[in-house]
């Protein structure tokens, strides 16, 4: 038997086929999971595309920041399942803006959307996935970044963001625990996403990553999905509030090893310093 047979699965966010939630949902339908998708609308014919390669029927397109979409969310899955074991929340949303240049100029707007799309909808859907998880427990499982533990050059506000998120995950981790829901996060190292392009350096991210990760590479999307496998499984019935690191190693570096070189890269005009594949401690 497959480690996930018949387990039910909800990925959000999943954009195109480089999505780390893609893979996550590859991954969940590999180990035996019905998956089922949300998207926003504009991914919504990409997003159908996709899922019919897994068998999956069910893309409901929502905005996790409207509760009405989420309530209409739940309540299709309630109809169409009755029951939910697995879900994944892998969006996050800074506005551009907000992104270059330096954190002390983030508006309260900013800061307002960054907060409510990257970390409120974990407790949003965490809130709704309860009820249907009650029944025989779940997992749920979220997409965080080093950003949100040290310092990352251009990160910004989403840096904010993610450290909120890891709190909620410790908080909805004990929440949840008596109803046997466990709630971890999965913190991937840098990779290629439309996401990362946002915040800009990837390639010289990727470069030090190969050079100085413990294990001389980078993670990649396939990794993430694994890990995500695990944690939605019951060998890890005993992980629950938990960041895992998912990046070679990266976030277990105080320092370069002697003799290297940060990556340097013009942005808009600043300079912008990329250490150990952003990941240099304090």
């Amino acid at each position: 038997m497959k480690l996930l047979q018949d387990k039910r699965a909800l990925v959000s966010g999943v954009a195109n086929e480089w999505s780390i939630a893609w893979a996550i949902a590859k991954a969940l339908h590999g180990a035996g999971a019905r998956v089922a998708f949300t998207c926003i609308e504009k991914n919504l014919r990409r997003v159908r595309r996709l899922a019919r390669t897994l068998d999956a029927e069910t893309v409901i397109p929502c905005d996790a920041r409207d509760d009405a979409q989420l309530d209409a969310v739940f309540a299709a899955l309630d109809h169409e399942w009755s029951a939910l074991d697995v879900l994944v929340h892998a969006m996050a949303f800074a506005r551009t803006e907000d992104l270059q240049g330096s954190f002390v100029n983030t508006t309260r707007e900013g800061f307002h959307t960054a907060l409510d799309a990257s970390s409120y909808t974990l407790i949003a859907m965490s809130q709704r996935a309860r009820p249907l998880m009650r029944a025989r427990g779940g997992s749920i499982i979220t997409l965080t970044f080093h950003g949100g533990e040290r310092v990352v050059p251009g990160y910004n506000v989403m840096g904010v963001a993610k450290a909120a998120l890891n709190m909620a995950v410790r908080y909805l981790a004990y929440d949840l625990g008596p109803d046997q829901i466990r709630v971890n996060a999965i913190s991937a190292g840098p990779m290629k996403t439309l996401s990362s392009a946002a915040v800009g350096g990837i390639d010289e991210a990727l470069v030090a990553a190969s050079a100085h990760s413990p294990l001389r590479r980078a993670a990649i999307q396939d990794d993430v999905g694994d890990a995500a496998v695990f944690l939605a499984s019951d060998h890890a019935r005993a992980v629950t509030g938990e960041v895992l690191h998912v990046d070679a190693g990266l976030s277990i570096l105080g320092a370069v090893r002697p003799g290297a070189h940060a990556a340097v890269m013009e942005d808009a005009g600043q300079r912008l310093v990329l250490a150990v594949a952003k990941r240099t401690g304090p």
